[in-house]
């Protein structure tokens, strides 16, 4: 199979790199079917499909690499991240880091929340001193072993001191060497606005959060002017799965038929890959005549 793009790659292509979340194996096989470049792997999503959980932190590193493995192990795409807040203090973020790394995790993103973390867009949360999180950026860029790796230094500073003190601590990050930043929660198009064009030429993340979310929904066109290189989903699925599966069990419930709404017998074994299986195993048969 040919290389993946690195990270650096996707993002020199002059036009906005979309993210959808993948909750588990079976959503990042269909990313990559409907043709996007990469996607993503969302704490909020995963907890939630994995373990029927809220993102408040009661979900660790182990836990978190076991689902993350299961979901690239159904996609050759490149991947970002969500690694919280590297699980710990700065050798638990080296740990981390090294760990994603040697998955095949192409980029990952580390926030500064006082543990326990919580969903960015969930009231009640609080940061780290900045330069704690400084610590931590360096030893999670001294423990990979390429600089492809890419690392984006997420503040949540916004919804507890103000933006101002978001983009003060986005210029630590930088300094602390990070490649890319993400400022969680800006709050209207004004503040995007101003997170886009304080940081211009640097690779900025906006997050999406359809249904809900503290930040405007924009077209990505509309976000890439405003200086955001990627743009995340990281709701966006596992809503709309989560609705289908209640309609779905309604309908059940009430005796009547399921609806045309799901894919076909057909369609799943190809989503599947069961031609492909099916080969292997005939190919296996013949070789032993």
């Amino acid at each position: 199979m040919p290389a993946k793009p690195t990270w650096k790659e996707l993002l020199a292509r002059r036009e906005p790199l979309i993210l959808p979340c993948a909750h588990d194996a079976l959503a990042a096989r269909l990313i990559e079917r409907a043709g996007f470049a990469a996607y993503s792997v969302g704490g909020y999503a995963l907890v939630g499909a994995r373990h029927a959980l809220p993102d408040i932190g009661l979900v660790a590193f182990g836990e978190m690499s076991a689902g993350i493995r299961d979901i690239m192990a159904a996609s050759s795409l490149p991947v970002l991240v969500d690694c919280d807040d590297g699980y710990g203090d700065a050798k638990n973020a080296a740990r981390t880091i090294a760990g994603y790394e040697a998955m095949g995790v192409s980029a990952i993103f580390m926030e500064d929340q006082r543990a326990p973390k919580r969903c960015g867009h969930m009231a009640g949360k609080d940061v780290i001193d900045a330069d704690a999180m400084a610590a931590k950026l360096r030893a999670a860029v001294a423990a990979r072993r390429s600089a492809d790796f890419f690392i984006i230094a997420r503040t949540d500073a916004r919804a507890v001191h103000g933006l101002d003190e978001a983009l003060r601590r986005a210029e630590i990050y930088l300094k602390a060497g990070a490649d890319g930043l993400f400022i969680e929660a800006p709050q209207s198009i004004d503040e995007l606005t101003q997170v886009g064009r304080a940081f211009q030429g640097v690779p900025q993340l906006a997050n999406m959060v359809e249904g809900g979310g503290r930040t405007p929904v924009l077209p990505p066109s509309e976000l890439y002017r405003l200086g955001f290189a990627m743009v995340a989903y990281p709701t966006s699925l596992i809503f709309r799965v989560a609705r289908a599966i209640e309609n779905t069990l309604a309908d059940l419930k009430a005796g009547r038929p399921a609806g045309k709404d799901g894919v076909d017998f057909e369609t799943f074994k190809d989503i599947t890959s069961l031609a492909h299986w099916a080969e292997v195993e005939q190919r296996a048969a013949n070789s032993k005549k």
